[in-house]
């Protein structure tokens, strides 16, 4: 599993579409946020919270379709169906790997991204918390998308389509309780809903996407 971890982080650096790619595009759309709704100060304070978890959402979108597409194209798939390693072991390190080169860096970008939207002090904290609990969940439900996906040409569109509706409650949940810090509220019930979520998704979801790959491989 280290292997295969240590594999999976070198082509995400080597061929690129992860880790650089996903904090560009985050970084644009926080720029570009105060052109579309005007300078206002409380404004942007306001709707700051929601803003950074919808990049950071899109921007692990970005990457998912390479994430076993290349595997797929060189036969590494056809290799792990019959290595010692259970498939939904791999599944969950191909996972984590996506979380490494894409997540984590959001996770530690968005303080700084929240400086220019103008993020009251008291929500830095819990933005940071809530994208640490929610973007692993961001990767495992991606991974299974991409699993159902491998194989069709050009069948990026048709995975953003497959994700997003299962990408929903993370968000609601993640922006809620970021709102909610911002606000001096306690978000303690987000939170919560938050890491069941994500929980829930590390336990079943590699067990799913195990199951459609051996469907789809065989």
């Amino acid at each position: 599993m280290i292997a295969l971890l240590l594999r999976d982080l070198r082509l995400a650096f080597r061929a690129g579409g992860g880790f650089g790619l996903g904090l560009a595009f985050f970084l644009i759309v926080t720029t570009l946020v105060p052109f579309s709704v005007g300078p206002t100060s409380a404004l942007l304070g306001s709707i700051a919270p929601g803003v950074l978890w919808l990049g950071a959402l899109l921007a692990c979108l970005l990457s998912l379709d390479r994430l076993l597409a290349l595997d797929y194209e060189d036969g590494t798939l056809d290799l792990l169906l019959t290595a010692p390693l259970p498939l939904e072991a791999a599944v969950s390190v191909k996972a984590l790997a996506h979380w490494l080169t894409t997540g984590l860096p959001l996770v530690l970008a968005a303080p700084v991204l929240g400086v220019l939207l103008n993020l009251p002090a008291s929500g830095y904290g819990w933005l940071v918390l809530s994208l640490a609990l929610g973007t692993p969940a961001l990767s495992v439900i991606g991974t299974f998308g991409a699993a159902l996906t491998v194989g069709i040409k050009r069948g990026g569109l048709l995975l953003s389509l497959l994700v997003l509706p299962l990408y929903v409650p993370t968000l609601i949940f993640g922006a809620e309780a970021a709102r909610r810090g911002a606000m001096g509220l306690d978000p303690s019930t987000p939170l919560l809903m938050l890491a069941g979520i994500t929980l829930g998704t590390i336990a079943l979801m590699p067990f799913a996407s195990a199951a459609v790959l051996r469907m789809g491989l065989r």
